[in-house]
């Protein structure tokens, strides 16, 4: 038989039935015990609610006798503590007042203590819900950028870390490329169309679909140093019918001098059946609002890289991913690419010459038991003071190490290179590149 409390208060009750600890019941806001039990004062060794934990001064047993309560025994729960995780805390003597009837002063009591406990417990909870939330509000801070531009750019700054440059303390075109990827993936968390993943959106999830990039250009005016913070501006615009192209402008934060201009594009793959895939409706009914009509570079670069045959003058043989090249869409990242290009570089150059622009083509995605192979041969293949490179080395794995001190110079001018990454196991190609190298500007005026 249900039975009404005499008071508004929020009460606890337990069954008397159980030899363990109970399971606490709790009461409706009218106080309406739902079949009768043991009032408890406080939590003793039974539960730990939002972190709090009442210390019983007396365990009262209740009957049911038709409307009425009857409570046997007295009361003795004046001063009852409340013990918490920032300490224990005397439960005030004044606790409010309500109506009491006849026979139940000592029930009423109790359920004061118990409905004070319960209000303590609410604040903390209240509490420590606002405490985290202006947590997360301040990590976001320091994670995420800002939407400018009526919300069409994503701006984001980075510091440049130490474990991020190399020997002349510049940032690697590795580093750059890798804030390009933390840009685009936090510019589309704070989008309202954000899902799971590597920037998918919530009908992309719906169609099994993920983001691959298959082409990317870079030109790099002036690397950043150690301890240089550099903003990123980010935006998206369409590319084909079933594309989408993202821009990257990189300025000093300090002077505002634009340091590197990018581009890339993107294609949709099914993540089961690995194919390409046609962009849905309802994905393009998602992120096409967000297209900006505007273009980082001022002029388009070349449109195709011509193939390396086997006899390239520079190969870098059995390259294997490990499992930190891995990304979430269960594939070797694309920024990994860039550092197999690179392997076959021979290191004598890569000490005097930085890279000035580069073209990547994704062609295949590379699994964990992949070996991969990097060839690369100078463009043209006899251009004057090119043909020189040639003596460094036949093969690059079995070059000399860099000499620091006195670096391979070949020509103050530009050199061009055209890459090959392609798969020891068919001989498939999974990306072809091309890049421009400039000498190092305290090389120039040796």
């Amino acid at each position: 038989m249900e039975t009404t409390l005499p008071t508004h208060l929020i009460g606890l009750a337990v069954h008397p039935n159980s030899n363990k600890l109970p399971v606490v019941q709790r009461f409706n806001v009218y106080g309406q015990l739902q079949q009768p039990g043991v009032l408890v004062c406080g939590l003793a060794k039974i539960h730990h609610i939002g972190g709090v934990r009442a210390v019983a001064r007396e365990i009262i047993p209740v009957n049911s006798r038709g409307n009425s309560l009857k409570a046997n025994g007295e009361s003795k729960l004046q001063n009852a503590k409340l013990e918490g995780p920032n300490g224990t805390t005397t439960m005030p003597k004044d606790l409010g007042t309500f109506p009491v009837f006849p026979g139940t002063e000592s029930l009423c009591t109790a359920i004061t203590v118990i409905a004070a406990a319960l209000r303590v417990v609410d604040s903390q909870k209240k509490a420590e819900k606002e405490k985290q939330a202006e947590i997360q509000m301040q990590i976001g801070a320091l994670r995420r950028g800002m939407i400018v531009e009526d919300g069409l750019v994503y701006r984001q700054t980075f510091v440049i870390r130490s474990y991020e440059v190399g020997l002349d303390r510049t940032a690697s075109i590795e580093t750059i490329a890798n804030l390009f990827q933390e840009t685009a993936l936090n510019h589309v968390g704070m989008s309202d169309f954000v899902g799971d993943g590597m920037g998918t959106t919530h009908a992309m999830m719906r169609h099994r679909l993920i983001w691959v990039v298959t082409r990317m250009h870079v030109q790099v005016t002036r690397y950043p140093v150690w301890g240089d913070v550099v903003e990123i501006d980010s935006w998206v615009t369409s590319s084909g019918k079933n594309g989408m192209r993202r821009d990257f402008l990189v300025r000093d934060y300090s002077s505002g001098q634009i340091l590197t201009r990018a581009t890339s594009n993107w294609a949709m793959m099914n993540q089961d059946t690995r194919k390409l895939s046609k962009m849905p409706n309802d994905v393009r009914a998602e992120i096409s609002p967000y297209f900006l009509d505007r273009s980082v570079l001022k002029e388009e670069p070349c449109q195709r890289i011509s193939k390396i045959n086997d006899f390239a003058p520079y190969i870098k043989a059995g390259l294997v991913p490990k499992l930190h090249d891995m990304d979430m869409n269960q594939h070797v990242n694309h920024v990994k690419y860039i550092g197999w290009v690179l392997e076959s570089i021979p290191q004598s150059l890569l000490v005097a010459y930085e890279l000035k622009t580069m073209t990547l083509e994704y062609r295949k995605e590379c699994s964990p038991s992949d070996v991969v192979t990097s060839l690369m041969r100078p463009d043209p293949p006899f251009s004057p003071g090119i043909e020189l490179a040639t003596d460094l080395s036949s093969n690059v794995s079995s070059a000399s190490p860099p000499c620091i001190s006195d670096p391979c110079i070949i020509s103050k001018g530009s050199l061009q290179y055209i890459h090959l990454l392609k798969l020891q196991s068919d001989g498939s190609e999974i990306l072809r590149g091309k890049t421009e190298w400039r000498l190092k500007e305290h090389y120039l005026q040796m």
